[in-house]
C-alpha cells in the first residue's frame, strides 16, 4: 500500500515564509478596506451540515463538495462557499438585527476542481455581504468596494458588470426544459459559440435564439446597450437594460479612473443564485476572475428570512498569482538582532531580548554557546546586530 505522508493532497500546497507574508498582506489590505467601510467581520465553521447547501435550489451539486460524517452519522461538508453559511447565520442569530447588515469575512473554502486545471481546491477567500437593502445605492457600494479592492494592489484591473435578468427573460420565451436552459447557460458562460449555435439551431430560428447566439459577444462600453436593445425587442428586456445601464454609468464615474469598467451581457453564472447584478473582477497577469459576486435577493429566504442581499468574494489565491507575476515578491520579515548570552547570563540575555522586542524589534535568542558561530549565523541570515550580554554589561556588534 502506497504511503502519502510526504506530499499534500491534489489541489493543496504548503506556503513558506515569503508566501505567507504575501498572503497575510493581501488579507490585511482587504479586511482593512472592508472594516473601514463599516463592515463587521464574522467567521463561520469550516465544517457545515450538508443540509445548509442542499436547499431547494441546487447551488452546489454534491459532487462539488468534500463530504464526511460526524460521530452521529450525520453528513457534513467542508465549507465550499462563504455566502450560504452567512445566510444561515443571518436567518437565525441575526434575524432581529437592524438592517442593513454589513458583514465581511476572511476564511478558507474547499471545492474539488477538475484535474489539470491548475486551480486550488483550498481557496483563501475574503468578501463582503450587504444584507437588507434592495436599493441601487447598495449595488453601487458593492461595485465601488470591488474596484477599490482591486486597485489596492497596484495592478491594472478590469471590472465587468452584467445582469442575470437578461438571460432569464430570454430563455423564458424558449419553451425548453430546465436541463436545456442550464446547457445553454453553460455554453454562453464559456463563450462556446459553435456548440451554442448548434443547440439553438435545433430549437428554432427566431428573435430569442438569435439574441442568445449573440449574447456572449455583447460586451464593451455603453454602446452595448443600444446594440442589445435593437437585438432584443422582447417584453421585459428594456427594463433590465435600463437598470444595468444606469448602474454602469454611475459606477464608471465613481471608480473608473484606475481601471477599466465594462458591461458584459454574457455573464450568466448561477442563474438560481443570482437575481440581478453580476460582478466579475480581473487583475493583470491572471486569466481567471479574482472577484465574483452580485445580487442574490432570494437566497436568504431559503433559510426562512426573506431579505435582499448583494456582495462579492475575493479569491486571495488568484491575487497571489497575479502579484507573483507583476510585483517583486515580498519576503518574510527577518530578525533585527540576535542576543548572545555569555556564561551564566542566560536569564539576563532573555530579559534583554524581551526589552528589545518591546521596542518593536524582531529579536532572536542565540542557540549556540560559541560567539563566533553566532556571528557567522547572523551574517548568513543578514541580521544586522549581535547583542552580547555578559553580566551587567552589554555590547552591540553591527
Amino acid at each position: 500500500m502506497k504511503n502519502y505522508d510526504l506530499i499534500t493532497p491534489e489541489g493543496t500546497r504548503d506556503l513558506l515564509f515569503g508566501e505567507c507574508a504575501v498572503r497575510r498582506d493581501i488579507e490585511s489590505r482587504l479586511l482593512g478596506l472592508f472594516i473601514g467601510c463599516g463592515y463587521s467581520e464574522m467567521i463561520t465553521p469550516g465544517l457545515e451540515f450538508y443540509d445548509v447547501f442542499n436547499l431547494n435550489s441546487s447551488y452546489f451539486p454534491q459532487e462539488n463538495m468534500y463530504k464526511l460524517t460526524d460521530n452521529k452519522g450525520r453528513l457534513l461538508v467542508m465549507r465550499p462557499d462563504s455566502t450560504m453559511p452567512i445566510a444561515r447565520v443571518v436567518a437565525t442569530r441575526l434575524k432581529d438585527a437592524m438592517l442593513p447588515l454589513r458583514l465581511c469575512y476572511d476564511q478558507t473554502v474547499y471545492r474539488p476542481e477538475p484535474a489539470l486545471k491548475g486551480r486550488s481546491d483550498e481557496i483563501s477567500q475574503a468578501g463582503i455581504e450587504l444584507i437588507g437593502s434592495p436599493l441601487r445605492t447598495a449595488d453601487l457600494e458593492v461595485i465601488s468596494m470591488a474596484a477599490e479592492a482591486l486597485s489596492s494592489f497596484g495592478l491594472t484591473y478590469s471590472l465587468e458588470l452584467g445582469h442575470i435578468g437578461i438571460f432569464k427573460c430570454l430563455v423564458s420565451h424558449l419553451g425548453v426544459t430546465e436541463h436545456d436552459k442550464e446547457t445553454i447557460r453553460k455554453l454562453i458562460e464559456t463563450k462556446n459559440f459553435p456548440a451554442l449555435n448548434d443547440m439553438l439551431d435545433s430549437i428554432g430560428n427566431n428573435t430569442v435564439t438569435t439574441a442568445l447566439k449573440k449574447l456572449p459577444a455583447l460586451f464593451g462600453g455603453e454602446e452595448v446597450f443600444d446594440k442589445a436593445a435593437q437585438l432584443m425587442p422582447i417584453d421585459g428586456i428594456k427594463e433590465v437594460l435600463d437598470e444595468l445601464r444606469e448602474i454602469y454609468c454611475e459606477a464608471s464615474e465613481i471608480c473608473g479612473e484606475n481601471g477599466t469598467i465594462t458591461v458584459d451581457l454574457g455573464l450568466v453564472n448561477k442563474t438560481d443564485y443570482y437575481t440581478g447584478l453580476i460582478i466579475k473582477g480581473y487583475l493583470q497577469g491572471h486569466g481567471d476572475e479574482v472577484i465574483s459576486g452580485g445580487r442574490y435577493d432570494r437566497l436568504i429566504s431559503e433559510f426562512g428570512y426573506d431579505v435582499p442581499a448583494v456582495g462579492f468574494g475575493v479569491n486571495v489565491n488568484g491575487i497571489e498569482k497575479a502579484m507573483a507575476k507583476n510585483v517583486q515578491t515580498k519576503t518574510a520579515n527577518g530578525a533585527d538582532a540576535v542576543v548572545f548570552a555569555a556564561d551564566g547570563c542566560r536569564v539576563a540575555a532573555f530579559k534583554e531580548a524581551q526589552r528589545l522586542r518591546a521596542q518593536g524589534l524582531i529579536v532572536e535568542n542565540a542557540l549556540s554557546d560559541d560567539l563566533d558561530t553566532v556571528r557567522e549565523y547572523a551574517k548568513e541570515k543578514k541580521i544586522a546586530k549581535v547583542v552580547i550580554v555578559n553580566g551587567e554589561s552589554k555590547e552591540v556588534e553591527e
